[in-house]
Formats: C-alpha cells, sequence, structure tokens
C-alpha cells in the first residue's frame, strides 16, 4: 500500500499482527554515559514523581542516560560525583575516545542470542540519546562536535545479529531533545519543551538522520523519544516510511504538539502513532489501543554501577508484570544497560534468563494471544489471575505458587466438555464446578520453570464462560 504524505492517510496504518504477536522486546541503552554508568539510587519515576515532584527527579536523576544533564545541575550528585571521580577539567566529551575504545571489544552475538533466550522477538537500541552522539557512522556528522559518533557502526552490526537470531530490529531516536544543538538545562518539566530544538538546522538534521536510519537499516520500528521539532514535516516521514516498510511501527513519541498529563508520562502525543508507549507505568484497565510498557530491571535505562540486587525487579514482580501487561494487550520492552564495552551486568542476564526458562514453559500463554473479554481475576484465595485468548481457548495465568492441591478460580464457569491442561504437564486436570468457582486439581510436581517465578499457566479448551 501506498500512503500519502497526510495525517488522515498515515492514520489509516493498521498496527501489524507481528507486533501484535511478539509481546517481549528488549530495548538497550549504550552510550557515553555507559562509560561513568553512574547515577544516584533516587527510585521509580512514577514514585518518585508522585511524592517529591519533577524538580526533584530531575536534580537526584536516576537515569544514568541522562548523565550530562544531570552533571550541569550545580550540587547534584552527579556533578558532585563526577568531579571526585574525575576532576573538575575533565569534560563529557572526554568520554568519547574511552567508549569508542571499549566496544572493541564487543561481541553483538552475544547480545542477540541473550535476547532470544529471553524469549524476545524484538529488540530496540538507542542511535542517538539526548546527549547526540551517534552509534552509527553517520553521514551526517553533528555540525559542532567534531567525531561526535562510533568508529564501529554498532547499530549495523547488532542489527545483522538480532536478525539471524530470528528477532526484528527497531532504533530509537531521541528527535526530542539533542544537547549539542540547544543546551538548556532541565531542572523541570515545562524545562523540556524549551530545550526543544526548533532551528531550521535541526529539523534538517533529524529528519536526514531518520531518512539514513531508515535506508540503511529497515527498521521495524521508529522509536522516538520526547518530542520532535514542530516545523517537521511528520506525515511526510511517516507516509514514505510505511509506503516502503507496510509492518513498521511508529510510537507515540513524535510530539510536536503538547499536553499535560496527570502520570508520570506528563507529554501526550496529539497525532498519529501506532502505539502508546507509558514509562515505569502499566494499565489498569484493557486497552483497546495497542500499548508498549517500557521500562528498566532496576531504576535506570543506562548502565549504573550503584544499583545492585535490591535495585532490582525479582524474577517474580517482572514475571507477573510481564502478564499483566499482556493480559491488556500490551507488550513489554525490558531494557538492559551494559557497561561501555558491551558487558551486560550479571544481575540483568540473570533476569533475563529466568524470564526465558519461565517463558519456555509458559509462553504459549503470551506469544501470540489477544486479550479475552476480561483481564484480571483472582482466585477464591485473593490471588490475582491474568486472562489471554488464543482462538477458541484462553489462558489462566495464577500469579503465585500453589500452596495446596487444588485452585479455585472465582467467576468462571467452564462448559461440560472442557479440558484444562497445566502448561508444561501433558496429563489433562481433573476439574469440577463449584457455584461460581472453577476448582482445577494441580498435580502433585509442578514443571520446570514454574517454582522460581511463583506463576503457572492453565489452557482451558473451549474458553468457559463468566460466571454470574
Amino acid at each position: 500500500m501506498t500512503y500519502e504524505p497526510t495525517w488522515e492517510s498515515v492514520s489509516r496504518h493498521p498496527v501489524p499482527d507481528w507486533f501484535h504477536n511478539a509481546k517481549l522486546g528488549i530495548f538497550v541503552h549504550w552510550g557515553l554515559y555507559s562509560v561513568p554508568g553512574w547515577a544516584p539510587l533516587t527510585g521509580e519515576l512514577g514514585a518518585v514523581v508522585q511524592k517529591e515532584g519533577w524538580a526533584a527527579w530531575f536534580t537526584r536523576n536516576p537515569y544514568a542516560e541522562w548523565y550530562l544533564n544531570s552533571l550541569r545541575i550545580s550540587g547534584s550528585p552527579t556533578q558532585q560525583n563526577h568531579v571526585k571521580t574525575y576532576g573538575g577539567g575533565f569534560t563529557y566529551d572526554d568520554f568519547v575516545p574511552m567508549f569508542n575504545e571499549a566496544t572493541r571489544a564487543w561481541d553483538p552475538g552475544d547480545w542477540s542470542g541473550l535476547f532470544r533466550q529471553a524469549g524476545a522477538r524484538y529488540v530496540v537500541v538507542t542511535t542517538k540519546h539526548h546527549d547526540g552522539f551517534l552509534l552509527w557512522p553517520s553521514k551526517q556528522p553533528n555540525p559542532f562536535k567534531r567525531g561526535y559518533q562510533v568508529q564501529r557502526d554498532l547499530v549495523g552490526e547488532l542489527t545483522e545479529a538480532v536478525r539471524a537470531h530470528g528477532m526484528r530490529m527497531g532504533l530509537y531516536y531521541s528527535g526530542g531533545l539533542d544537547w549539542t544543538f540547544n543546551d538548556k538545562v532541565i531542572m523541570d518539566i515545562t524545562d523540556l519543551f524549551q530545550a526543544v530544538p526548533q532551528t531550521p538546522e535541526y529539523v534538517g538534521y533529524a529528519d536526514a538522520h531518520w531518512s539514513e536510519l531508515i535506508d540503511r537499516y529497515a527498521p521495524a520500528v521508529l522509536w522516538n523519544d520526547i518530542a520532535y521539532p514542530a516545523a517537521a514535516d511528520l506525515p511526510a516521514l511517516f507516509a514514505r516510511y510505511y509506503s516502503q516498510y507496510p509492518d513498521g511501527l511508529v510510537n507515540d513519541r513524535f510530539t510536536q504538539r503538547f499536553r499535560f498529563d496527570t502520570g508520570a508520562s506528563a507529554i501526550v502525543n496529539l497525532d498519529h502513532f501506532d502505539f502508546r508507549t507509558p514509562e515505569y507505568a502499566t494499565s489498569h484497565e484493557l486497552s483497546e489501543k495497542k500499548w508498549e510498557a517500557t521500562r528498566g530491571i532496576g531504576f535506570s535505562f543506562g548502565y549504573n554501577r550503584n544499583e545492585g540486587p535490591e535495585n532490582y525487579m525479582t524474577l517474580e514482580r517482572l514475571v507477573h508484570t510481564f502478564a499483566d501487561i499482556v493480559s491488556k494487550n500490551g507488550n513489554l520492552l525490558l531494557n538492559v544497560g551494559p557497561m561501555a564495552d558491551g558487558t551486560i551486568p550479571e544481575l540483568q542476564r540473570e533476569r533475563l534468563l529466568g524470564l526465558g526458562a519461565w517463558l519456555a514453559v509458559n509462553g504459549e500463554a503470551l506469544f501470540d494471544t489477544r486479550p479475552w473479554i476480561r483481564a484480571e481475576g483472582r482466585t477464591d484465595g485473593g490471588t490475582p489471575v491474568r486472562f489471554t485468548r488464543k482462538g477458541e481457548l484462553i489462558y489462566a495465568i495464577v500469579l503465585s505458587q500453589p500452596q495446596h492441591g487444588e485452585v479455585v478460580i472465582e467467576a468462571l464457569e467452564a462448559v461440560d466438555n472442557a479440558a484444562i491442561h497445566l502448561l508444561g504437564h501433558e496429563p489433562a486436570l481433573r476439574w469440577r464446578q463449584e457455584g461460581r468457582g472453577l476448582v482445577v486439581a494441580l498435580p502433585d510436581g509442578l514443571p520446570e520453570g514454574v517454582r522460581p517465578a511463583s506463576a503457572y499457566a492453565l489452557r482451558i479448551a473451549p474458553a468457559p464462560r463468566l460466571a454470574e
């Protein structure tokens, strides 16, 4: 299909089935900020903003990828640590040769193999973050900083490795912030709007980069961040991209007009997008519009050497969060923050491998599914249950480790000839109806991969009814 460069035309673009089916993507934040790999342990985005406000968030920003902005805030923890570690005369640009040297050791095949083992079906990597440093050898170099890009084509090599492992490749680009074009220090949420470069020079620069990324790497997702300059012709960009790659998608952060929201994601796009991207947040209700929850395993997207086990999601929380997101028509874009040399911290690897082990048994209940008529349920003991659908059957994902031989799912009524299976356990399970509760007898031994994550999935075919 050929799209015209109008909002009306590009708005007819459907969300492709591959994205509905994929469910799990891996986000990678890697750049100059990975060299210091430092940020304070302030906490999780939504909780901090709700309790202390945006000004407190930016001053003690736990996002290590915001290192340059935090460094420029007088008296900030990042500034104090930077001077203590590197000295007052050491600038952010001095990380460039250090990063280029460190990346010589990187093996893209190791990353892509790990991501595939975790169960991911797509990957999104930062090609340019807010600091303006480029992770590919662009033919449109930075006009203000000579050599402000990688010597090795990190984007291209990862793209090739990801596709070799059967996954799709998406590209992140910070279109809304580039501190080489607009160096306004961001100390509150309103500063974001003033920090978006709006000059004709930047419009041409960002547009040229997106065109180059599309032509060179054929990305499955255009994942823009923060905003986009108001004078840019986005319908033309989207029409060109969709016409060339009909199965491609654009996210909701190509924002040219702004509106405040009450949640952590304060900027809301008012024009076309294929999917929403709440950050460190999930949905309380089943959403008709496709969405993608994005978050780090810890509190930061970029590598933060300060984070320890207490700052990372447990495997149980990760699995429960993933099941909740999928039941409500979402994908999870789970971030890893590699060190400068490409090493993925061991704690992050552990979580990815743990998730992959659970999905090897239970992934059938999440991948290639669609939402059921409701997302949430519970057992008679109050344990949360999440539902998904695949054709004429449903999956009930029980977010706990069973404490006894039976589980009772409330307000669920199976049809007379229903067959119920525990994923990872071949024989059908015995069941009975007791009033509004579906009682399922569980086997004595649970399949490998269930206990560490404290969640298990039941396949019910044909689909049950909601009990009155």
